[in-house]
This record gives C-alpha cells, structure tokens and sequence, in this order.
C-alpha cells in the first residue's frame, strides 16, 4: 500500500460528492476525475506517482470499462419484428420510413467518411501523418457518456434516444474493430489475424455453454457465492487472455466478454452488481491516472501541439457533424443537430486507443495529450450543446390512449377523473339511450354494433388501453381476445358470474388480459375499509386516492424513498418486488420493476408517477 492509492481512493470518494453538492451537471464524472488527476499529477502539483500496483489496477480499470460497455448493448434494437400484429403494422405506416436503427447507421457512415476526409487533411497539412489512426480516433463515440446523457434525459425509451444510442455502439464497436486490426498490423502480427477468429469462438462456446446459467441462477445463488459475478469474471479473463494470445489488444476481448455476458440475458441485479465492481472501485483508477500521467507543461512548450489541441477539438466534432442528415430523415432539424453534437462527445475508447498507440510507438507523447485534451473538451462541448437544442419529439408527447366499450355511470366517472394531461380517453357505447344520456358529460362515440369488424373500422382497438366494460359477459371475452389478436398492448375485461375454477378467466389471463368483475371489486374494496379505516376518507375525497406505479425509470433505481420527490404529501405503504411484498421505511431502497402501492394527494402521485414510471431502462 503507498500513499498515492490512498490519495487515488480518495479522489474516487469525493470527485462524485461535490459534483453533486455543487449541482456540476454538464460534466461527466469521468472528465472530472481525469481532471482532478491532472491537478495532483505531473502537471500541477505532483503528489501521485504511478507505480506497479498503480499501473496494475489502471490497467484493469480500462478492462471493465470496455467489459461494461460491451454489457450496455441492447441488442434488441437491431431485432426486426418478423410477425407484427395488426395494430403495429398500422402504426408502422403512420410513422416516417426510416426507422431508428437506418437514420443511425446512415449517419455513422457519413461520420466514418468525413473522420477518413479529416485524417487525410491532417496528412497533408503535415502536422498529423498516421491517417489511419487519426480517422479511428475521430470516429469514436463515448457510448458510457451518451448513455448517461440520455438516462438523465430519459430517453432511452423513445425512437430518438435509440437512434443516438445505435449511432453510439456503432461508435465504439468499429472503431475497436479497427483498432485491433490496426494494432495487429503495426505490431507485425498482420499475417495471424486470422487467429482473431478463435477469440470469436471462444466466445460462442462460452454464449453455448452457460446460455441457460440464468434461467436456474436463483435456485443455485447464494449471499457468500455470487455465481453470476463469478461467471462474468470467468468470461473476462478467459476472453482478455485469448485476445492477448491471438495478436488483439485485451480491451478487445474485454468488449468481447461483455457481449458474450449481455446475450445470457442475466438478471438486472447482476449488472447492477457489475457496475458497482466497475464504477465504484476499478473504473475511478485508470480516468484518475491517465490525468495524473498527462503533463500538459511540457505539451504546452511544443508549438505544434498548441496548433493541435483546438484542431483535433474541432475534427472530433466536424466529424460527426454530418451525422446531422442521417438523424434528419427521421427525427426534426433541431433534434438532429442536437443528435450529431452529442455523438461528438467522446473520450473512453480514445484514451485506450492512444494507450495502445504509445505502446506500438506510432505516436508522439505531444501528439497523444492533444488528443486527449481534445476529447476532454468534446465532454463538456457536446452535453452542453445538446442540452440547449434538444426539445421532445411530437411522437413523444402523445397522450396514452385510453378506449372504453360500455358507457355507463361507472365508466363515464372514472373517465371524467383519468388525467386529461396524461390519458385522451374515448367511451363507446352501442345502446342509443347510453348515447344519449353521457355523450354531454364524456367522449362518447355511437357504434352501430359490437361486432369485432366493426371496431376495427370505427379504429376503437387503435388504442394504448381498452377496456371492455359492457354489461353482456360473453361481448366482452369475444371482444377481449380478438383485441388482443389484433395486437392492444393492454386489455381489461369485465368478466361476472365467475365460478371459484372459471375456464373462461384462464384463458384470458393465458393471454395476458386482466380481469375482473364488479362484485369481488366491491367486496374487497368493503373489506379494505374495514381492516383499514382510513381507507374510506381516501375513497371518498377527490383528491386522494390509491395508486400503484411500477418504477421503470433507471434514473431511480437505487434511490431511498425518503428521496422520491413528493413523499411528504405520500405514503407507500407497501412495495411489491419479484412477487413479494416489503414493508418499507425512509432508507428503503427502490429497484428497477418495483410497484409501489402509496396513498395521497393526486396531483403529487400523478407528478411521481410521470417521474419514476418513464420507461427509461
């Protein structure tokens, strides 16, 4: 233990603490710890000094960096609905053509041609001449950045935070592809790149061979074995060596090991307990020390390095500029300049590129720091940047859809009470006197018939929610499951009569419809006022009411209750988790897929409800 790991820990402890205390929100943790780096290492005050264990850690700080980047993909977004249901095929054509993932990879192009244009003006100008390194480096994307960024934004839910994420992965897998193969060439390995191949194959065996690991890991798991962490680790140091042994550098195979992990589809407690690994202990090291190593005095006394820090600023964001007309073909002007300035931002992988280029002697220690300042530069420009131009997609406003069948006092009452900020209800109803008495009070729409055919026409199950609250059982189960079939996110049915074994409330639920029926409502609700006095006030008033809102905004995950906006107006009396119920108090901890069952004012549920229950994950 020496005196630089304690003062390296400590600058991990308190570089996210006073980020927060002085609300620093356009800098990512990672610029500010490379930063604080720099003041205590050789450029400034010198109290840092790297030795082996240092070195050590740093190096396996890059490793999980790169493992958890692998580990963020989403590959379900390169996924391509082969059976669409009718609803999502009607939806599909009402939206522009241009789907997410072709604006990203039309704009990674035109960002991989122009960094290639970038490189080879820099040649000829004569101050940069690797152009194959210079165009890697101008078109990486820092995908750990990005992600952040639209986490806080809560966007990683909506078409426009999955274009910008695409065009992120492409940012990161391409140029570490190329980099491998770069690094290989340089370092005279160019024939055996084909042994690359077994590191791929390694990987495929190890996605074969634990591929069904999580479907039986809580059966197996234990608090002292952490199976799943164990498997991961396997998988890194197994990957990270083949990669070494083959001729490809080790953050390589770390990306590799990431993916491998991310397509066992593990629990979200596994990542979140990867992340805690990485973010909070290895990660810190090698950001902290690559500022400590930058002495930026001595970059400052070579004139050309002067000239490159504001010229590669600019090629990192020129580049990815053009990115601006694969963005627009599906999202507006605004948004998609805000897009390619975001997508400037980067930082991750070219501080381990020019980790690999210094260690192939291909580049200049001057030259490296300028890029490196550059990529600094861009963490502040582009979060910035993107912050004062992004405005919410029309797409993204849209009200959820709400169609009841049945108008009657029950139905036309709760309509009248759902949020008109948040729900654009419509009630339909067959029976002219059911028209006539509600169509003043609601929405209410007259249908010829309920006959399945004729709401398809009438566009009743192009609809977020239906609801099927007609007096007839047997309407209702027809209706229910053909709108189901007909592709209605949510369906709930009225369902009476019901015997204790119903076969009829089976098979709906088998499809996934909820039902149920205004006798058990009732009773249960009576007995609720019994067991629970205070129940009955919160029935009876207006601006009280019982809500239950399942947490999947990520941005929450891991808060304490008592740091939930509105929680002085609520009280969550219960929070049901994998199928359990907890009882919480104040230091509770709130996880991802959480429903919270509270009690209080509307308006202030409503506001908690629109914060943590974003899909946002």
């Amino acid at each position: 233990m020496t005196v630089s790991l304690l003062l390296v820990t400590i600058v991990a402890f308190f570089v996210p603490l006073l980020l927060a205390k002085f609300k620093v929100s356009i800098l990512p943790t990672s610029v500010a710890e490379i930063l604080v780096g720099i003041i205590l290492g050789k450029s400034c005050l010198n109290v840092i000094h790297i030795d082996s264990s240092l070195a050590y850690l740093s190096t396996l700080g890059v490793i999980m960096l790169m493992f958890l980047s692998g580990l963020e993909i989403d590959f379900s977004l390169f996924k391509k609905n082969v059976d669409p249901s009718p609803l999502e095929q009607k939806r599909m054509a009402a939206t522009p053509n241009t789907s997410p993932l072709l604006a990203a990879s039309i704009a990674y192009v035109l960002s991989v041609v122009t960094s290639f244009i970038l490189a080879m003006l820099f040649k000829v100008s004569g101050l940069f001449t690797d152009v194959a390194l210079a165009t890697i480096l101008f078109a990486t994307v820092s995908l750990g950045i990005v992600i952040s960024l639209l986490k806080e934004n809560e966007l990683l839910s909506k078409k426009f935070g999955q274009a910008v994420l695409l065009f992120a992965i492409f940012g990161e897998v391409v140029p570490m592809l190329a980099l491998t193969v770069y690094s290989s060439v340089h370092s005279g390995r160019g024939g055996s790149l084909w042994l690359i191949s077994l590191l791929f194959i390694l990987a495929a065996f190890l996605f074969h061979r634990f591929r069904r690991f999580f479907t039986f890991f809580d059966n197996i798991n234990k608090s002292t074995t952490q199976l799943d962490i164990r498997l991961s680790f396997m998988v890194i140091i197994a990957l990270v060596l083949t990669a070494t042994g083959v001729g490809a550098e080790n953050i390589f195979g770390a990306f590799v090991a990431g993916i491998v992990v991310k397509l066992l589809e593990p629990v979200k407690s596994t990542q979140r307990h990867l992340d805690a690994v990485g973010y909070g202990f290895l990660i810190p090291f090698f950001f902290i020390l690559t500022g400590v190593k930058l002495d930026i005095p001595a970059l400052m006394q070579s004139p050309t390095t002067l000239i490159l820090i504001p010229l590669f600023f600019i090629a990192y964001v020129v580049a990815k500029l053009p990115a601006y007309f694969g963005f627009v073909r599906r999202f507006s002007q605004r948004n998609a300049a805000a897009a390619s300035f975001l997508s400037g931002t980067t930082i991750t992988l070219v501080l381990a590129t020019l980790q690999v280029a210094e260690e192939l002697h291909v580049i200049s220690s001057q030259q490296s720091g300028a890029f490196m300042l550059a990529a600094i530069l861009t963490c502040i420009f582009g979060p910035l940047v993107f912050n004062k131009l992004y405005r919410p997609e029309v797409e993204d406003m849209k009200k959820t859809q709400v169609s009841i069948i049945g108008a009657n006092l029950v139905t036309v009452s709760a309509a009248q009470q759902l949020s008109k900020e948040w729900y654009d209800v419509t009630l339909f109803t067959d029976r002219e006197k059911n028209y006539s008495t509600y169509n003043s009070q609601a929405n209410v729409q007259k249908l010829a018939s309920t006959d399945v055919q004729c709401l398809i026409d009438n566009e009743v199950f192009d609809t977020d929610i239906l609801l099927l609250a007609h007096l007839d059982t047997s309407t209702n189960v027809k209706l229910a499951t053909a709108a189901k079939e007909y592709g209605v996110p949510r369906v709930i049915c009225r369902l009476e009569n019901r015997e204790p074994m119903d076969t009829t409330e089976n098979a709906l639920l088998a499809q996934g419809i909820e039902v149920f029926d205004a006798f058990d409502t009732n009773v249960g609700m009576t007995r609720s006022m019994v067991e629970t006095p205070s129940m009955l006030r919160f029935i009876q008033q207006e601006d009280f009411s019982i809500f239950e809102i399942e947490v999947t905004n990520a941005k929450y995950d891991g808060t304490d209750i008592k740091d939930l906006p509105g929680t002085d107006k609520l009280t969550i009396s219960r929070i049901i988790r994998a199928g359990k119920t907890i009882a919480p108090h104040g230091n509770t901890r709130i996880r991802l897929y959480d429903h919270l069952l509270l009690t209080g004012d509307k308006n202030t549920a409503r506001e908690l409800q629109q914060k943590i229950g974003k899909r946002n994950d």
